[in-house]
Formats: structure tokens, sequence, C-alpha cells
């Protein structure tokens, strides 16, 4: 047995008790009594681990292995950081480094790829959702805390990053070699579709996304728009407010979205009349690369029946967190409250679900193929079902598409 999987084993049995004394700590059981027995498992199995594995562990990386191990089962973007990497962590958080253009959050242990920033360097290498991280320049990812994953892919443009990459369905890692650059966050784009439909096309929410998108859904209103689809597929860049911002230009009343936490109380926010531009129908379209702000405002317009979401379900990602010190000089980055559909599901937990369900596929052809040098952007429109199938609910409405769909293939199924 080599040392990784030696070292995979200890991690993971200590990882399960210490989910067993989670459950305690989190106050499943109102009796003080469990808490100290999944304690005393806890300690009971460490023993033996130390005693009478095959070999004398190290106890310290079994340690770190089973807090990263804990912290990924309750957030799948906490870290815990040793007191050197918080030091470094606190004193680059702020700086304007140049980046690979990635969204990550923890997987399997691993560093997991929530989306690629469209037109990032990480974009044009082909990283995607289903991607899993496993070395940056040859330091394994296992266990390595989601903040300082992100340290180590910044730095100075032009240089590279040497990533090994494990993808869905290839039990061999990929090999890349991705060169840092500034990240430019895409803008919002537009385009009059047929049966006087506005589609609006929103990769970012970053910096001043939902006033380039107000913009937009005026001109197409002012172009003579009947309808509209508000494309938000590998949106998952913009802070939760951007998110709760953008729902408000389609909703005059209502719970947009509510966060709370243990220790913080419920706190709603409402949508303001004075901030709705648009009453048109609408459809929404997500897929697995949309998450934080871009979620919480399909979750508001879907469960305040404003708008139908079309395509695959998103993400997940969309709390409020943040660093809790040690006496050590270490650090626990997690999420103290989450944000909440108007229905009462949380978003970090799970995502949100298309009321018309559409599998996702990339469209072979690139923006920055279809459009000559120096021409404005265009939406990608071209064999793009999900886009179609959106266009179809909010012409013809979801009761009426599935009808129709229902009547080609011979009749209602279940």
């Amino acid at each position: 047995m080599n040392s990784r999987l030696k070292f995979w084993v200890v991690s993971s049995s200590t990882c399960l008790v210490l989910l067993l004394l989670l459950g305690a700590v989190r106050g499943r059981s109102a009796n003080p009594e469990d808490t100290y027995r999944h304690l005393a498992v806890y300690t009971e199995v460490l023993q033996h681990i130390k005693a009478d594995y095959v070999e004398e562990p190290d106890m310290k990386g079994v340690t770190v292995g089973a807090v990263n191990g804990m912290l990924e089962s309750i957030d799948p973007y906490a870290s815990y950081l040793n007191a050197d990497q918080y030091k470094q962590y606190v004193a680059t958080k702020d700086q304007k480094k140049a980046d690979i253009g990635l969204v990550m959050s923890k997987k399997f242990g691993y560093i997991g790829i929530v989306d690629a920033i469209p037109g990032s360097p990480a974009a044009k290498a082909g990283l995607g959702t289903t991607d899993v991280i496993e070395t940056i320049n040859g330091v394994a990812t296992r266990d390595m805390p989601l903040a300082f994953a992100e340290l180590l892919l910044k730095g100075d443009a032009g240089t590279n990053v040497e990533l090994g990459v494990l993808r869905y369905r290839n039990p061999e890692p990929t090999k890349l070699t991705v060169t840092r650059a500034a990240i430019h966050y895409p803008v919002p784009l537009s385009k009059m579709m047929a049966d006087n439909v506005g589609l609006v096309q929103v990769e970012s929410l970053q910096g001043n996304g939902v006033q380039d998108v107000a913009a937009k859904v005026k001109e197409l209103q002012n172009q003579g728009a009947k309808r509209l689809v508000l494309d938000v597929r590998h949106c998952a860049t913009g802070e939760p407010a951007s998110g709760i911002a953008l729902a408000n230009l389609f909703l005059d009343k209502g719970v947009i979205t509510y966060t709370q936490g243990q220790k913080m109380a419920r706190q709603d926010f409402n949508a303001d009349a004075s901030k709705d531009i648009s009453k048109l129908p609408l459809a929404v379209i997500t897929n697995r690369g949309t998450a934080s702000g871009c979620e919480i405002a399909a979750a508001a317009l879907l469960d305040n029946k404003r708008a139908d979401v079309v395509g695959d379900r998103t993400y997940g990602d969309a709390s409020i967190r943040k660093p809790i010190t040690m006496d050590d000089g270490s650090a626990v980055i997690l999420s103290v409250a989450k944000y909440y559909s108007p229905n009462g599901k949380a978003i970090q937990d799970t995502g949100v679900t298309p009321s018309v369900p559409v599998a996702d596929v990339e469209q072979a052809t690139d923006n920055e193929d279809q459009n000559p040098p120096n021409a404005e952007p265009q939406p990608k429109t071209n064999d793009d079902p999900v886009l179609k199938k959106a266009i179809e609910v909010v012409t013809k409405g979801k009761t009426d598409t599935a009808k129709s769909s229902a009547t080609k293939r011979g009749g209602w199924s279940a």
C-alpha cells in the first residue's frame, strides 16, 4: 500500500468518526451525555489508529485531513488554514493579482470546479464544472484548504500554473499548463429573437453587471420585445446582493430571499416596487455553472411565480462566510448564515431546480470564433436546444409546451 493510499485510509477513517462527533456538536441530540459518548468513541478510534495501524501514522496529517473532511461534509466552501497560511491569506486577499479565472469548491476531498469565468485562461483551457483539480504545481490538493488553493492560483500575469485535472469518465489525470492573466468579467449581451422575444445573456454580476442588465432590458423593450429570456448559465461570479438586485428588476413585491444562521436572526430581503423595470413574461435559463447571486435571482423569480426556470439544476453556493480565528493563529473560514429561497430552501444545500428541466449541451462554436475581430460580442444562439425550449416556454407557456411534447410522443407519459 503506497503512502498516499495509506494516508487516505487513515484520514478517511478519522473523518467518519468526526462526522459522528459533528452530529452531536450541532445539537442533533439534546442529551449532553451523547456528546461525551461521541468524544469517547473518537478518542478510542484515534488511539487504535496510532497503536494498531500497520505503521506509525503521521498524526498531524491525519488531524488536518480529518478537520478538512469534517468541514467539507457540512460546507464545501469552508477552509481550515494553519497560522502561516492564514497570515498569507490576510496579507494577499485584497491584492490585485493575475489569476486563471476559476470559481471553486471542495469535492471528494479535492478542489472541485464550480465553473470557469467565461473568457478567462481557465475557460480557454477547457476547464469546466465537472472537473476536479488533483494537483497545483505538483502539490496534491487532497485536503488542501480551498482558500489556500485560491492563493496558489494567483500570481504575476504571464506566469504559468501546472494543473493535474481529473475529468468525468477519465481515470487518468490530464496535465494542463494555464497562463495567469488579468481577469476581465464578461458584460451582459442582448439580442432580439424571433416572435419579439428579447434575450439577455448574463455571465457575470461583478461590477456594474446588474445596471448593465437593466440597460439591456430597457433597450429590448424599446425595440418592441414582448417577452424576455434571461440566460444566466455559467454565471458564477457576483455577490449575493447583486442577485437580489437582479431579481428586483422583475419583481414589484414579495420576498426575494432571506438569510439565517445559528447565531444570525432571519433577515428578509423584499422586492422594492420602485426598482421593478419590466412586467413582460419571463423565462430564466440555468445550468450547473450558475452559482451565487444568479441562483438567488433564479430562486426568487421561480418561487414568486414570476418566471419559469429552464435548464439544469444550479450548483449551490449562497452563504455569508467569515474567518473565525483560533488561539494558535489558525483560522476557519466558514458559512455563518445561508441564503434561502422564498419557499424556505437553503440554496447552498439544494441549488435551484428548474421548473422545466432540460439537459444543457455545450455549443461547439465559441463566441470568439463567431465574431470578426473588433466586432461587438453577441450571445450564443446557434443550435442551442435549451434556449429554444426557453423561448417556447415563454411564448406558449409551460402547459402548452408540455401538451405539445406529449402529442408528439403519442400521449402523456409519467
